[in-house]
């Protein structure tokens, strides 16, 4: 069972217009998940490997399960 949480955040007018493009013209893809696959390749990047950031990440890219 996934469980998910609700964040707020404020983002650039560009990134957003460019977020928008991107969804509209990936189906599959929508704002939740690019989030998800952002956040967990950053943390993956940039923390300590945490193993629940890992299957994150690719439960994102591949599974669609987040």
């Amino acid at each position: 069972m996934h469980t998910t949480v609700s964040i707020l955040t404020e983002i650039p007018e560009e990134l957003h217009a460019t977020l928008t493009r991107y969804v509209e013209t990936h189906r599959d893809w929508d704002q939740d998940r690019v989030f998800a696959a952002a956040l967990s390749l950053f943390l993956l990047q940039n923390g300590d490997c945490d193993r629940r950031a890992a299957k994150g990440h690719r439960e994102t890219l591949f599974n669609h399960a987040v």
